[in-house]
């Protein structure tokens, strides 16, 4: 399986919108299929706080569902590294994750924060991971 970081952008949109990129890679990591999921407690952390943010108008039954969702599928790793690479000091836990996890990508709609990769993790867009990493999926199963 390929082990994967999400950044929170992906979960937010994947909860807005059913269709694309986005929800595809979500759906993807929650059914295990292709992809793991890596997160760590920051990531979750995260995940939880924007989730919740009024702005974007989600339940608490809907935010209950995707944490669980994510929490089920995913692969949770404890990073010993801080690490100082994006200018957005927030965006360094998920970087941090990916250390963590040995992730090959980190999946990002956020290029401008994520401007290089670390070590083997390479950072992409959900629409260049869907049409360059899993371009032979049947569209069914995205």
């Amino acid at each position: 399986m390929i082990q994967v970081v999400i950044d929170t952008n992906i979960v937010v949109s994947a909860n807005l919108v059913d269709a694309g990129p986005s929800a595809a890679i979500f759906r993807l990591a929650v059914n295990q299929r292709i992809i793991r999921m890596c997160i760590s407690p920051a990531v979750l952390k995260e995940y939880n706080e924007v989730l919740r943010r009024p702005r974007l108008k989600f339940t608490t039954a809907k935010i209950e569902n995707t944490l669980a969702l994510i929490i089920d599928a995913a692969r949770m790793v404890y990073p010993a590294k801080i690490l100082n690479i994006s200018g957005d000091e927030s965006d360094n836990r998920f970087y941090e994750c990916a250390d963590a996890a040995g992730a090959d990508y980190l999946i990002t709609g956020n290029t401008q924060d994520f401007t290089q990769g670390h070590g083997p993790t390479k950072i992409i867009t959900p629409r260049d991971f869907i049409e360059q990493i899993v371009p032979g999926l049947p569209k069914g199963e995205l």
